[in-house]
């Protein structure tokens, strides 16, 4: 059995009628749909840099490639290739064997990045997610949703709290 079967098997069939793909989905709006996601993944991955960044900065005063390898679980090249595409991004400021900086731009995406994380983790706790799973599944979530989405989370939290 595959993944894919496994998962099949727990979610059971599509919904009567449904097929492989609903019925207001064209071949057009399904490649943007796939186009977004793949662009989702890339953005992912440059705010997570970013924001890590930021949190060494916060938390130690500085950012260094040995740290952010630790904390992402990667290489040390690994970073260090994403740290040169950041710079190149201008989001980052480094030098060989020193440390990162934030870029003004960079700051700005990092808390941008950090706001949407916090959106994400009040609505699934509000909708009864314990706070371990909630922050540990928003992390990925606050990158793929969009602007409509978080500002739904938002104001579904906040009628939540009245």
């Amino acid at each position: 059995m595959t993944d894919s079967d496994s998962v099949k098997s727990k979610l059971g069939p599509p919904p009567e009628g449904t097929g492989a793909i609903s019925a207001h989905m064209t071949p057009d709006r399904q490649a943007s749909h796939f186009k977004r996601a793949r662009q989702a993944r890339e953005i992912e991955i440059v705010e997570d840099y970013v924001e890590l960044v930021a949190d060494l900065i916060d938390e130690q005063g500085e950012a260094r490639a040995v740290d952010i390898a630790k904390r992402l679980g990667v290489t040390g090249a690994t970073v260090n290739k994403m740290i040169s595409r950041l710079k190149q991004m201008g989001l980052v400021n480094a030098e060989p064997y020193r440390s990162i900086f934030l870029t003004k731009e960079g700051r700005t995406v990092a808390e941008a990045s950090r706001a949407r994380h916090h959106v994400v983790v009040a609505f699934l706790r509000a909708v009864g997610v314990d706070e371990a799973t909630a922050w540990a599944d928003a992390e990925g979530m606050e990158h793929r949703c969009s602007p409509e989405t978080l500002e739904a989370f938002s104001e579904f939290v906040k009628k939540q709290k009245m």
